[in-house]
C-alpha cells in the first residue's frame, strides 16, 4: 500500500461502502468482514423496542458538542441496545451451560461492552446513552461506566517518565492496574475500586474512588480499549483490556471533521469551565480567538492526531461494530461484523 492509499484509508475509514442489498440489509464486498447498514436500514432492526428516555434526559445525557435527539437515538440507539440486549442474554445462557458441565455453581459473570474512538468524536456520549437505555431492559438492570483515563499515570509520575506530551497515548496509562480491575470484575469480585480522573484538573483525583459492585453490564469507555496485546522480547503476548471485552465499539468520523469538533469543544470550553483559576487550562482564556484557535490546532496534530493514526485507527478493524459519524454528528453507517 502506498502512503498515499494507507492516509485514504485512515480518512475514509475501513472498506465498508454500500454496494447493494439483499431485502432491508446491505451487504458490504465479500472482502469485508463486516456488513453495513444505512440509517434507515438499522433503524428498522429496532422492531418494538420501546423509547425509554425522556427529551430532558436526552439533554443530560448529551455532549458539549454533540447533542442528543430523539430521532438519533430512536434510529441509532434503540436497535443496538436490543442487539446488545440479546447478547448479553446469550452470553448468560452460555456461562449457565458451562457452569453446568463443570459442575459449578460461579456467579454472573458482567457482560463488558468496549467503546473506543478518538478524543473529541462522541465516545463518552454514546457510552452514557447506551449505559441509560441498558439499564432500563428488565434481564440486566444494573449498568455501570468507567473511562480508562482513571487509569492515566498522575501527572506526577507522566513527567518523571517524560511522557506528559505523549498524556492519551498506550504508553501513559498504568495498564497492570487496569487489567487487574477487568479481571476482577470478569470473577465476579463483589466490590471493585476504580480510581477517577478528573479533565477539569486534568490528572487523577487523589483519594478519590468509583466502586464497581458486580454489575450486570460494565461499559468500559477509553481511546485504546481495543489494542491489541504487546508481544515481550523472547515471550508471548500478554494479555490487554480487549481480552476482557465481550462486545466492542468503535465511534468512527473523518479525521477532519474530529479536528473541527475538537477545536469547537476547546473553545466552548474556553468560555465556561477554563474560566475558573482552579481549571488546569486557564492559562488559555487570556488569549485572543485567533491565538486559542492556533493553539487548539497545535494540541491536536501534534498529539490527539497522532495518537489516533499511530495507535486507534488501527484497531478500529477489531471492533464488532463500528458507528460511522457525519459532519452535524450524527451516525451515517452502522457496520456490524459478520458472526
Amino acid at each position: 500500500m502506498t502512503l498515499r492509499e494507507n492516509a485514504a484509508s485512515m480518512r475514509d475509514g475501513p472498506r465498508l461502502e454500500l454496494v447493494g442489498s439483499q431485502g432491508d440489509e446491505t451487504v458490504a464486498p465479500a472482502y469485508s468482514p463486516y456488513r453495513v447498514f444505512s440509517r434507515e436500514q438499522w433503524a428498522k432492526l429496532r422492531a418494538d423496542t420501546p423509547m425509554t428516555l425522556a427529551p430532558q434526559e436526552l439533554e443530560v445525557l448529551s455532549g458539549i458538542i454533540d447533542e442528543l435527539s430523539v430521532e438519533e437515538v430512536e434510529t441509532i440507539y434503540l436497535p443496538l441496545s436490543r442487539l446488545l440486549n440479546l447478547y448479553v442474554a446469550a452470553a448468560q445462557k452460555l456461562h449457565a451451560v458451562s457452569s453446568t458441565f463443570l459442575g459449578r455453581t460461579d456467579c454472573k459473570v458482567p457482560f463488558i461492552i468496549g467503546v473506543a474512538g478518538s478524543v473529541a468524536v462522541g465516545k463518552s456520549t454514546a457510552a452514557r446513552v447506551l449505559k441509560a437505555l441498558l439499564a432500563r431492559w428488565p434481564d440486566h438492570p444494573r449498568v455501570d461506566l468507567i473511562t480508562t483515563d482513571g487509569f492515566l499515570y498522575p501527572n506526577r509520575e507522566l513527567e518523571a517518565r517524560h511522557l506528559m506530551e505523549r498524556k492519551g497515548f498506550p504508553e501513559s496509562f498504568d495498564t497492570t492496574r487496569l487489567l487487574a480491575f477487568l479481571a476482577d470484575v470478569k470473577s465476579g469480585k463483589e466490590s471493585i475500586e476504580a480510581p477517577i480522573y478528573s479533565h477539569f484538573h486534568y490528572d487523577i483525583l487523589a483519594g478519590q474512588k468509583t466502586v464497581v459492585e458486580r454489575p450486570d453490564i460494565l461499559i468500559v469507555e477509553g481511546l485504546n480499549v481495543l489494542q491489541p496485546a504487546a508481544a515481550h522480547k523472547g515471550g508471548d503476548p500478554g494479555p490487554f483490556v480487549s481480552d476482557f471485552i465481550d462486545f466492542s465499539i468503535f465511534i468512527d468520523a473523518d479525521p477532519t471533521l474530529i479536528e473541527a469538533w475538537y477545536v469547537e469543544r476547546f473553545m466552548r470550553l474556553r468560555g465556561t469551565a477554563f474560566r475558573d483559576p482552579a481549571s488546569f487550562f486557564h492559562r488559555y482564556v487570556t488569549l485572543t480567538h485567533d491565538n486559542a484557535v492556533a493553539r487548539a490546532l497545535e494540541i491536536w496534530r501534534t498529539i490527539n492526531l497522532k495518537n489516533l493514526t499511530e495507535n486507534i485507527l488501527p484497531t478500529r478493524p477489531r471492533a464488532r461494530l463500528i458507528l460511522r459519524k457525519d459532519k452535524d454528528h450524527s451516525v451515517r453507517t452502522v457496520a456490524l461484523r459478520k458472526l
